[in-house]
């Protein structure tokens, strides 16, 4: 019924009393399922004399929470390595970037070029990466493809965790800057086929660093 907009978002369910009659289950039943419901985002529930459970209809940015959460229990049970990540990074990001060349608007050349500007070297460790992060956001965006953003921002976002920032130089800093800066200028040019070779030569750039850091982490996990 949620899905179906049967139940609008906002929207505050009846007492389990009443569902359960209008179902004919039990309470029992009634609490198991909107306990279901709230662990896939489709109900908050708030306490209190005005509380109750709402409708919440999921969006694209919980459902890419939940894959990071599953992400991050795969790393840590080993399942899943960081060469599995890599991969998928190449195999979601290229194409976004030709995508995004494809598709790209004036709004997105102006959100590539400032999340990639040459001032930005200047900054702390810290802000450059928020500013990295928001330059694939915004080309993952740019693909128009819905499920490119929810897909690779966990997996970015699980790479990222164990990059020890403050051994980054700052002509690791400069070279992505510069990477950036042309896969932005590709993008702005509608050049999908540059716009893809020059997100290859960034990934591939990163390959040993995020190497270096896994082994560092599983280094110091064993200590």
């Amino acid at each position: 019924m949620i899905l179906r907009g049967e139940l609008l978002p906002g929207a505050r369910l009846p007492a389990e009393s009443e569902l359960a009659e209008e179902f004919g289950v039990s309470r029992t039943t009634v609490r198991e399922a909107l306990r279901l419901c709230a662990g896939q985002d489709l109900i908050r529930t708030a306490e209190g004399s005005t509380g109750g459970s709402f409708v919440a209809r999921p969006s694209g940015g919980r459902v890419s929470e939940s894959l990071r959460a599953g992400l991050d229990l795969l790393m840590e049970a080993q399942e899943v390595s960081v060469d599995d990540l890599l991969e998928i990074r190449l195999l979601l990001e290229v194409p976004a970037a030709r995508l995004a060349a494809a598709r790209r608007g004036e709004a997105t050349i102006e959100d590539l070029a400032a999340a990639s500007a040459i001032e930005l070297v200047e900054l702390s460790a810290t802000d450059q990466f928020v500013h990295n992060e928001e330059f694939h956001s915004v080309l993952l965006a740019a693909s128009g493809n819905r499920m490119l953003p929810i897909s690779a921002r966990p997996v970015f976002a699980v790479l990222q965790r164990n990059m020890r920032r403050s051994e980054l130089d700052a002509a690791f800093h400069k070279a992505v800057n510069d990477q950036h800066r042309r896969i932005a200028a590709a993008v702005a040019a509608a050049s999908p086929r540059d716009a893809e070779r020059a997100m290859v030569d960034h990934l591939e750039f990163l390959r040993p660093y995020y190497e270096r850091a896994w082994r560092q982490a599983e280094h110091d996990a064993e200590r």
